[in-house]
């Protein structure tokens, strides 16, 4: 019975893991307004965006910005935060 208890709380736990990662991605990305119609450009801009969600949580900056505003942040001026992205 125990097992079955510690199976289910991993799996919930994975589960919410997934979720956060996918509602990241919605709200810093607005991916689900996504309308690419070829399927392997869509699997691409997905593992982009996903290379890019890690950056950015990743990434600090002076401030405690969201990842949304610090997406903004590098996007405006990335020359001046490029040699830090690189050595992450």
């Amino acid at each position: 019975m125990d097992t079955d208890i510690d199976l289910f709380s991993k799996a919930v736990r994975g589960h919410c893991a997934v979720e956060s990662m996918h509602w990241h991605l919605d709200v810093t990305f607005r991916e689900d307004n996504n309308r690419t119609l070829e399927k392997t450009a869509a699997e691409n801009m997905n593992i982009l965006r996903k290379l890019a969600l890690a950056i950015l949580k990743t990434f600090e900056l002076d401030k405690k910005y969201s990842l949304k505003k610090k997406r903004f942040a590098l996007s405006y001026n990335f020359a001046k935060f490029a040699e830090r992205i690189m050595t992450l």
